[in-house]
């Protein structure tokens, strides 16, 4: 009844997550910085735009990643989850395989090893929401079951059809 469903290793990756971004972010920045004049004006606009977006994203990300893990909570993971695989994935992925965007050899590394978190996250989040749901869905059965117990449903071959209907509806989930 007491089973932990937190991940050590998802705990660890954000954990060692949250001081390598601001490396992350001081390089990128560094980097945009230096290449800025030689980018075409449309590629400015997209990286101040990024880089912005991401670090907002980065912070309730993260957050979201340390509540939902260390306190079992199902919608903090799966907000953690859907903004690491629908936001963050793909920026780390275009800044890292944008040519258009003069990637430097630094940029090149950090976004790699960003890109590599993010990965390993996704796929751990994912399968901690799933034993999660799971540990919930037999918390809710057992729940459900326990009230059964004590407050019987009558016969089910004595009640009448528009009774049948109802009493097997409501015993559909377990």
């Amino acid at each position: 009844d007491n089973e932990i469903v937190s991940s050590l290793p998802l705990q660890m990756s954000l954990y060692f997550n949250v001081y390598f971004f601001p490396f992350w972010w001081l390089s990128t920045v560094v980097m945009l910085h230096l290449k800025y004049p030689v980018l075409s004006d449309y590629y400015k606009f997209i990286l101040v735009t990024i880089m912005i977006l991401a670090s907002l994203i980065e912070v309730i990300r993260l957050y979201l990643g340390y509540m939902g893990n260390l306190q079992e909570k199902v919608p903090e993971l799966a907000g953690f989850w859907l903004l690491s695989l629908l936001l963050q994935l793909p920026i780390v992925l275009f800044l890292l395989f944008n040519e258009g965007l003069k990637i430097q050899p630094l940029e090149r590394a950090v976004h790699i090893v960003f890109a590599l978190f993010l990965t390993f996250q996704v796929i751990a989040a994912f399968l901690i929401l799933k034993r999660m749901v799971n540990k919930l869905a037999t918390h809710f059965c057992l729940n459900e079951f326990d009230q059964l117990e004590e407050h019987p449903v009558p016969d089910f071959y004595s009640l009448g059809k528009e009774e049948r209907a109802v009493s097997r509806a409501g015993r559909g989930l377990c």
